[in-house]
């Protein structure tokens, strides 16, 4: 998992569109780049609901949201048409960036152990450094924690 201070890992992926999307893409901008597992599972879809319903928020402040998971591009459209998605999802069936962030680690579901993505949000600063790391998210509260945070950091 990448810490604070560091500099953030650029990456090419495709949204759900199917254009490419480069992290370069926003440099001067803050951006909250949230990995998840899947889309369409329970706890993923109530994370991006929760990124919905905060986008606003995020908005209001310049900042950009970037879901990244590695559903295909096609999962990432109707996942987001079917609830409403405002903001970027990038497609990662060859863990570019979920490898380059740290993401992809060993996780154990009832005894049986797998590899996969843990869930994690990276704030990135307008210079591409990470920001903040929050590892092991709870879905439900991801969004209005990183905006509670961003409350207390001065703009640049």
């Amino acid at each position: 998992m990448l810490e604070a201070g560091t500099k953030a890992p650029d990456f090419a992926l495709l949204d759900k569109d199917g254009k490419e999307v480069r992290l370069s893409d926003f440099a001067g901008k803050r951006v909250v780049l949230y990995f998840y597992p899947r889309d369409n599972t329970p706890g993923c879809t109530r994370q991006a609901c929760a990124f919905a319903k905060a986008y606003e928020g995020f908005r209001s402040r310049d900042v950009v949201v970037i879901g990244i998971s590695k559903d295909s591009v096609a999962s990432h459209l109707k996942f987001a048409q079917k609830y409403e998605l405002p903001f970027i999802l990038l497609s990662d069936p060859e863990l570019q960036a979920i490898q380059a962030y740290g993401v992809w680690q060993e996780k154990k579901l009832y005894g049986k152990t797998s590899m996969g993505v843990v869930r994690t949000t990276y704030v990135i600063d307008p210079e591409g450094r990470v920001e903040k790391v929050m590892p092991k998210v709870k879905p439900d509260t991801n969004a209005e924690e990183i905006l509670a945070w961003l409350e207390t950091v001065r703009e640049h």
